[in-house]
């Protein structure tokens, strides 16, 4: 999968300053629907699910990177969005290896999809996973250089 082809660049938050993971959630979801990503009529319905998802096992994974995710029965595509935290140490995020969290993504995924709930989340997560892009994405300097840089890491 192209990250090209997942994320807007509205939807890359570089500069991004949350105080916690919940208000992470929460503004990236925000971010969503203040974008017109998300109408306006789901966001609650996908902020309650992120977090209770967030709340059965954290999505914090490894070397930076969470990815706080739900699937939504009246989702018609996925939707995603990247905060990139600027804050030296990042965000808490109850990760696998202990780091916080730096780059944040959060995936919306229609619920009639589980085969490409299962293969998004393998691909950001692969692509994330590798060190080069995760400390080019911090260094992007705004969200157009953030955009350039997932495309190619996953041409």
């Amino acid at each position: 999968m192209n990250l090209g082809d997942l994320f807007d660049v509205k939807n890359l938050v570089v500069g991004f300053e949350p105080l916690d993971k919940w208000h992470a959630i929460e503004s990236l979801i925000q971010h969503l629907t203040d974008s017109g990503s998300l109408d306006e009529s789901q966001s609650d319905a996908a902020l309650d699910a992120v977090q209770r998802r967030e709340r059965s096992m954290s999505t914090g994974m490894e070397k930076g990177v969470a990815i706080p995710h739900a699937a939504l029965p009246d989702l018609d595509r996925v939707l995603a969005i990247l905060g990139v935290v600027s804050r030296e140490g990042g965000v808490p995020f109850e990760s696998m290896d202990g780091a916080p969290a730096q780059l944040i993504v959060v995936l919306l995924i229609p619920k009639a999809k589980k085969l490409l709930h299962i293969r998004t989340l393998a691909d950001v997560a692969r692509i994330l996973g590798d060190e080069q892009v995760r400390k080019d994405l911090l260094m992007a300097p705004d969200s157009q250089a953030a955009y350039d840089l997932l495309v190619t890491a996953s041409a």
